[in-house]
C-alpha cells in the first residue's frame, strides 16, 4: 500500500470488483469531460481481473484503489506504459462526492512518487480534456506541464474532443513530495 497524508493507494484486488462495477456503470461517474465507460457486468469484470488481456500485460497496466485513511474507497488511479514508445502514463478518477477535496492531487502525487522511485523512467505523462479545469489543476499541483493539444483525441459524449498532453520530467520532480512507503503485511 502506498500511504499518503489523507489517502492511501491500494493495489486493486478481486474484492474491489463490486466497487469498480458500481462506479464505471454509473453514467455520471466520469463527469461531463470524460468518455462514458463501457457498461460491464460483475462477471465480466471478474473475468477481466482473473484473465487480464494480452493488451493489459503489454501495457504494464497497474490499478490502484484510492482510499481515505478510514478505508473508504473513493476512486482509482492507474499507470500504464504505451507501446511502442514505452511512455509511462497515469490516469485517475475520484467519485463525484469526493471531488474538490484534494484527494485526486494527493493520489496523483503518490503514483508519480512511486513511479519515479521504482522505475528508471525520465518522464510521466497524462492527458486531460481541454475543458477539464479541475484535472488540469490536479496535474499542475503535481508539477505537470502542458506540452500541447491533441486534436480530436477522444469521443466524449458523442463529440470528438481535444485533450491536452501534459508531462513531468524526472529532473522537474527531483524528490518525493509525499512520503511514499510500502506498508508491510
Amino acid at each position: 500500500m502506498l500511504e499518503g497524508k489523507t489517502v492511501n493507494l491500494k493495489v486493486r484486488e478481486r474484492e474491489d470488483v463490486d466497487f469498480m462495477v458500481e462506479c464505471f456503470n454509473d453514467m455520471d461517474f466520469s463527469g461531463e469531460c470524460e468518455p462514458i465507460y463501457e457498461q460491464t457486468s460483475k462477471s465480466e469484470r471478474v473475468k477481466q481481473f482473473d484473465n487480464p488481456s494480452n493488451m493489459a500485460m503489454l501495457l504494464e497496466l497497474k490499478w490502484f484503489i484510492i482510499q481515505k485513511k478510514d478505508g473508504t474507497r473513493i476512486g482509482f488511479v492507474n499507470s500504464f506504459v504505451t507501446q511502442p514508445s514505452k511512455t509511462t502514463e497515469i490516469g485517475y478518477l475520484v467519485i463525484p462526492s469526493e471531488r474538490g477535496k484534494g484527494y485526486g492531487a494527493e493520489a496523483a502525487q503518490l503514483i508519480v512518487d512511486y513511479l519515479f522511485l521504482s522505475r528508471n523512467i525520465v518522464r510521466i505523462q497524462a492527458t486531460t480534456n481541454v475543458r477539464n479545469k479541475a484535472s488540469q489543476r490536479v496535474l499542475d499541483k503535481v508539477g505537470f506541464r502542458i506540452e500541447g493539444t491533441i486534436r480530436n483525441h477522444r469521443l466524449v459524449r458523442g463529440v470528438w474532443t481535444d485533450f491536452y498532453l501534459l508531462s513531468i520530467l524526472r529532473e522537474e520532480w527531483k524528490e518525493p513530495k509525499i512520503l511514499t512507503k510500502t506498508a508491510s503485511r
